[in-house]
């Protein structure tokens, strides 16, 4: 009866386990088909899309629209390669791909046609690659909303079949090698909101469709070839709120119809062509202001006071204008303002007590300030207020003004001894390289400051790297590439660098008048030269040696052929007035996001000066001085002779009887000795003491020894 009963319980049981295992299977089974998955079609699209690009990794053995596996990686701070589907929103029987990103993978193939195929695609992201070739003409027929290829190598005229995509909001071609004017069917795109065309090849001038962008609210054309005015139908960018001209060879002035823009948060225009110089554009209802820079754009005269009230400004630069007159004192109510860079102008006055205090980073460095008894008696070595070359040159006189503070620097007048060379290994240790000694350049800070380590050098730095999103910029870098072509000695000038971002000035101080050879060290270690996006960026600046332009555009990686390779510029230049001024000055020219955020302007690796005259020896200042004192103990003494033997002649001396008797007595000087004294010296003229006879007459021995051993009469 028991074992009936254990059989029936056994029984039932595994009968419910066999039922439970069952369902899990059905539910299971329920649970997968309910999951939608890819469109079959997509699926194929994107096979193709992959080997276009040379994207190697996608496991299509698990369904991309998983988020398993390759298909979700991601590195917020360098690259992104994941796809995101909408399964919900159409048929739910599949999913439809709505985003793709493929940053910072060096893929390096080209752009497939199969794009056209994911038809719900809104937002694509391959920045930051080595693709090639041009955009596809199929891609017309895309709904995209968002689409960046910036920083890759794509090429030919500006991609027209874009215009054809009309729902586009965000466009970035950024960084590329695109050619040519921009076309007029740009007004096409009607809902655009953002556009960066910057680091390209674009020439001609901008087309006046463009003013049909009524929606623009970030529009960044820096760093290319333009040509023609900036035009007045920027008044139709009312909504816009962030603009970028740096370097793109556009003509000023800055129309006045840039007042209807009073949205804009951030206006950087920089280096407008032309020689006309302009007032100071009306801004004073953009109240929403925080980075203003209108550097080196031709304006003239004051500085407004409205500047001041903008409340919300954290960057200001007007640098390399003609501004002139005093700093607004409104400016001292900037309470958010972290970078002021006035310097290059001519602005004049008393340098007002808050800027002399201020923790801010303020250069006003080369401009035309009066001095008082208020104003600094010292530099400010290694701070955050650059005031180098900042008086007029009615300060030239003053004793008390400070050196670095008056017109090209001169040398202090307690200097006796003038140096003959100037070896700096920039950004690096002290190095010795083939018996010439680098002098160390390690000063780490360079936004607004002067550095003053010895009496023979000093360098004053002006800038702030932009959009990099760090709070304390690296001036000096190390090298990120392998050098090559170089020695291991010679590699201590290039493993460091001092970069700037805006402006870098080397002065050579107390240096002996003449002609001297300049050589500037260059090698670019910050972009590599491999299969990586790395390789693509473009730095390029303009170097001036004495004021004079002798590198325009200077692009170190084009100019060495490759990233990590040494060279060297040589000049010659002249020094007048003890002091040697080289100066490095970014132009708004290459590109600036290329690894990252925040990667241009200048880069020198060492500075090295030599004389092209005999140098003198360590005693030559004291040896100079006895040598003209004994030229003019010679020069007396030949004339003292002259002297006598025209008197002899006359018949003053030795002659007639009258003659002598009234001459005698008489303490006549003639040059070192009177008439007295050499009477006595040869004994009245006694015969006995004759030597000789001279041109000039009897030559007789002296009894004592002055300077010369015979008197001629």
């Amino acid at each position: 009866m028991e074992n009936n009963l254990d059989h029936c319980c056994c029984s039932k049981l595994l009968l419910f386990l066999l039922l439970g295992s069952t369902s899990l299977v059905f539910l299971s089974h329920l649970a997968s088909a309910a999951t939608p998955k890819l469109n079959i079609e997509e699926v194929k699209a994107l096979k193709e899309i992959g080997k276009k690009l040379g994207k190697k990794d996608w496991d299509f053995g698990v369904d991309p629209c998983s988020g398993e596996g390759n298909w979700n990686m991601s590195d917020k701070k360098s690259f992104q390669s994941f796809v995101a589907c909408d399964c919900f929103s159409f048929n739910q029987s599949s999913c439809h791909l709505v985003s793709i990103y493929l940053k910072a993978e060096n893929l390096s193939g080209t752009l497939s046609p199969e794009f056209s195929k994911l038809h719900y695609l809104k937002i694509l992201d391959l920045s930051r690659n080595l693709i090639t070739g041009s955009i596809p003409q199929q891609w017309a027929s895309m709904n995209l909303v968002e689409l960046s290829l910036m920083g890759n190598k794509l090429s030919g005229p500006f991609p027209k079949v874009l215009t054809n995509i009309t729902t586009l909001k965000n466009i970035s071609i950024e960084g590329n090698y695109f050619t040519g004017p921009i076309p007029n069917e740009i007004g096409k795109l009607i809902n655009l909101e953002k556009i960066i065309l910057s680091s390209n090849g674009f020439t001609g001038t901008l087309p006046a469709s463009l003013s049909k962008l009524t929606k623009l609210n970030d529009l960044r054309l820096s760093d290319n070839s333009f040509s023609g005015r900036i035009p007045d139908f920027i008044s139709n960018w009312t909504s816009i709120e962030k603009l970028h001209m740096q370097g793109c060879s556009l003509e000023g002035p800055i129309p006045s119809s840039i007042s209807a823009l009073t949205r804009l948060s951030d206006l950087r225009i920089s280096d407008l062509k032309g020689t006309k110089g302009s007032s100071f554009p009306p801004l004073s209802n953009m109240k929403s202001m925080k980075t203003l820079i209108l550097r080196k754009c031709l304006i003239k005269g004051n500085i407004p006071d409205y500047i001041g009230r903008m409340e919300k400004l954290k960057m200001l630069d007007l640098s390399f204008n003609g501004l002139s007159g005093k700093i607004p004192e409104s400016f001292s109510n900037l309470d958010k303002l972290d970078y002021m860079y006035l310097t290059g102008n001519m602005l004049s006055g008393t340098i007002a007590s808050w800027i002399l205090r201020t923790s801010k980073n303020v250069d006003i460095s080369s401009n035309n300030f009066n001095w008082d008894s208020s104003s600094p008696v010292e530099c400010q070595r290694g701070g955050t207020l650059n005031l180098v070359e900042g008086y007029s040159s009615s300060a030239d006189t003053q004793s008390r003004i400070p050196t670095c503070l008056k017109r090209n620097f001169p040398c202090p007048a307690s200097v006796t001894k003038y140096s003959h060379s100037m070896n700096i290994n920039c950004g690096g240790p002290e190095a010795n390289v083939s018996g010439r000694v680098y002098e160390v350049d390690r000063e780490g800070r360079g936004a607004s400051m002067l550095y003053y380590p010895t009496q023979g050098w000093a360098l004053s730095s002006t800038g702030n790297f932009m959009d990099n999103d760090i709070d304390s910029d690296p001036f000096i870098v190390t090298n990120a590439s392998r050098l090559v072509n170089v020695s291991a000695l010679n590699s201590e000038l290039y493993t460091t660098a001092r970069v700037s971002p805006l402006a870098l000035t080397y002065y050579g101080l107390c240096l002996i008048n003449g002609n001297y050879t300049v050589e500037l060290h260059f090698a670019e270690i910050m972009f590599i030269n491999d299969r990586s996006f790395y390789s693509l960026g473009r730095r390029i600046f303009d170097v001036y040696i004495q004021g004079k332009l002798v590198l325009k555009e200077f692009d170190i990686q084009k100019a060495a052929g490759g990233t990590g390779k040494p060279i060297v510029k040589t000049f010659n230049a002249t020094v007048t007035e003890h002091t040697l001024k080289i100066h490095f000055y970014w132009a708004g020219k290459g590109t600036t996001g290329i690894p990252t955020r925040g990667v241009y302007g200048p880069l020198v690796s060492a500075i090295s000066v030599e004389p092209n005259f005999p140098v003198p020896s360590e005693n030559g200042h004291k040896s100079y001085i006895i040598l003209l004192a004994a030229c003019i103990v010679a020069a007396v003494g030949v004339l003292v002779l002259i002297l006598l033997g025209v008197m002899r002649r006359k018949g003053y001396i030795g002659g007639s009887n009258a003659v002598y008797k009234e001459l005698r007595g008489i303490d006549l000087q003639t040059g070192l000795f009177t008439l007295k004294q050499i009477k006595a010296a040869t004994k009245n003229f006694d015969v006995a003491n004759k030597i000789g006879e001279g041109g000039f007459g009897s030559v007789y021995k002296v009894c004592f020894i002055l300077l010369f051993h015979s008197v001629v009469i």
